[in-house]
């Protein structure tokens, strides 16, 4: 997912990049080749803390692989299928203040 920040100046906004999103982002500029281990995506990732949502929640990816199982993805698209349930229950039910939890709440 990715969210694009109000912009007053007259330029274009940047994306700001969470969930799965954010990972294949750090992915595409890593290193990271599959097969690949647990230790290896890690290893290869400049940051082991992944956001989630918009505020900049974050989900430590190192607790997020032992979640899912695996110590080995065949292709880039089993380490994201394993993973997007994480981010999406982290998303709906994780961080953040109460405010913001009822502010994601209600319908506006």
């Amino acid at each position: 997912m990715a969210v694009r920040p109000p912009g007053n100046d007259g330029k274009t906004p940047e994306t700001i990049e969470f969930g799965i999103a954010a990972l294949d982002a750090r992915l595409e500029e890593s290193d990271v080749e599959f097969p690949a281990t647990q230790a290896e995506i890690v290893r290869e990732l400049s940051a082991e803390e992944i956001p989630y949502n918009a505020s900049g929640h974050t989900l430590d990816l190192t607790d997020a692989l032992d979640r899912v199982g695996p110590d080995q993805f065949e292709t880039k698209g089993e380490l994201m299928n394993a993973l997007h349930p994480l981010f999406e229950e982290r998303r709906r039910h994780g961080g953040g203040s109460i405010l913001e939890r009822l502010r994601a709440a209600l319908p506006f």
